[in-house]
This record gives structure tokens, C-alpha cells and sequence, in this order.
């Protein structure tokens, strides 16, 4: 086991700085998937608006994110991002 030496350590003080750490390496993942985003639609040739583009890079959802580089690899246009999803609902509980 490894122990650290945090000064503060157990107080408000750590953790407040622990939430901080934690919140800007997620922020810096967003950043980055945003910037991968915007890379493949620019590979692809597709233009992005200057509105598409905030709306990309101010996204914070990680999650999100991911759904939209994931759409971006077969996009034609930007907008084709946020297409609504058309896949079939899921169905209720089965009834007897």
C-alpha cells in the first residue's frame, strides 16, 4: 500500500482540491473529444458554423460527446451531429 501525503489530509480543504483535480481532468477530456470532433469533420471536408462549433466545443457531457464522434465518422453535414436518433423504442414489459 502506498500512502500519500496530501496537507489537510481528511479535511474539507483535500477534498475541495481532490473535486477540483478531478473536475478539470474531466473538462480537459471534454476539450479534447470536442477538438477530435471537429478534426474529423474537417478531415471529411465539412464545413462547421461558427454556432455548430460552440455548440461542440462548450459540450461538457462526456457521454455526448462520444455520441457525436461517433456520429461525426459518417456525417455528411455538421447538423448531422445532433440528428435525433432514429432508432425503434423500447418496448414495454411483456403482458400475459
Amino acid at each position: 500500500m502506498v500512502a500519500t501525503y496530501f496537507p489537510g489530509r481528511g479535511t474539507l480543504f483535500e477534498e475541495t482540491y481532490l473535486e477540483g483535480e478531478a473536475k478539470g481532468k474531466a473538462e480537459g477530456k471534454a476539450e479534447d473529444r470536442a477538438a477530435l470532433i471537429l478534426r474529423v469533420l474537417e478531415k471529411h471536408g465539412i464545413p462547421v458554423p461558427e454556432n455548430t462549433r460552440e455548440r461542440i466545443t462548450s459540450c461538457t457531457d462526456l457521454d455526448t460527446l462520444i455520441h457525436w464522434f461517433d456520429r461525426s465518422l459518417t456525417a455528411t453535414t455538421a447538423e448531422d451531429l445532433f440528428a435525433e436518433d432514429r432508432e425503434i423504442p423500447e418496448s414495454g414489459p411483456e403482458q400475459t
